[in-house]
């Protein structure tokens, strides 16, 4: 199946990857989104993600709108992400965007059993969090497992590995919550089980891409190794609006007139 091109632009000038929590929710996971105009999140027991569409006056009123008076919201942003006066910005990290094309190069000395691959669903939620708890591997909800395909490795029942699909811009889709339980490490279960997702992707003619935080040299050690290279920077944002939604399209606007001036 050809690969559709993940950096035709959606609209001229446009790298949906540049802002691919935006192109997500307005696209393949719109069921999933809130909001309206310029701004979207994701439904709260989903994913922690919101997203502009662009940096202008009406996004950002938009957002605040959704967000609600000092509400919070995780963005992703560019390095580093500005706001209009009145948004208080909370860098979470630095994180590498990465982009895997062609096939993932598996070590043929992993040897990991693969009945014990399964696809997870609704029913491994508890399990997953769990996992996640315990690795701290990044954002994960209740029903992140909706978002896509999550294949997880289990022995005696136990969920012990995992790795999934989240964000899907046009052309693209991310690998996520790639995580291995600390008994079990070093055995090749986070490449494997990441190639397995890889795959899945590139069967459907899409651009596999990750983001991983800079500072994590081991994850990005096995990305490298089976072929993902380093696209861009990238913040992850606590974001809390204005008090006043009232005052926040001037603050915005004022803001974005200062910016450009």
């Amino acid at each position: 199946m050809p690969r559709r091109d993940p950096l035709r632009p959606t609209r001229v000038g446009e790298d949906p990857l540049a802002n691919p929590v935006w192109h997500s929710l307005v696209g393949r996971h719109a069921t999933f989104a809130e909001g309206a105009g310029g701004a979207r999140r994701y439904q709260s027991d989903v994913s922690v993600f919101a997203a502009i569409e662009g940096d202008d006056a009406r996004s950002w009123s938009d957002l605040a709108a959704l967000a609600g008076p000092r509400g919070v919201v995780v963005l992703v942003g560019p390095v580093p992400l500005t706001a209009p006066a009145g948004w208080a910005v909370r860098p979470l990290g630095i994180g590498l965007q990465m982009v895997l094309d062609g096939a993932p190069r598996l070590d043929e000395r992993v040897e990991v059993d693969p009945d014990r691959c399964v696809a997870l669903g609704p029913e491994d939620a508890a399990a997953a969090s769990e996992l996640v708890a315990l690795t701290q591997p990044g954002p994960f909800r209740p029903r992140s497992l909706e978002l896509g395909t999550y294949i997880g490795y289990k022995e005696d029942g136990r969920l012990l590995a995992m790795a999934g699909e989240r964000l899907c811009p046009p052309g693209s889709t991310e690998v996520s919550a790639v995580c291995t339980h600390p008994d079990v490490r070093g055995r090749g279960l986070a490449a494997t089980l990441t190639a397995r997702v890889a795959h899945g992707i590139i069967a459907r003619g899409e651009l596999p891409f990750l983001h991983v935080k800079d500072d994590n040299h081991g994850a990005i050690r096995v990305y490298e190794r089976l072929g993902f290279t380093t696209r861009r920077e990238a913040t992850f944002n606590l974001v809390t609006a204005p008090q006043s939604m009232g005052s926040a399209s001037m603050r915005a606007s004022n803001s974005l007139s200062t910016r450009s001036s």
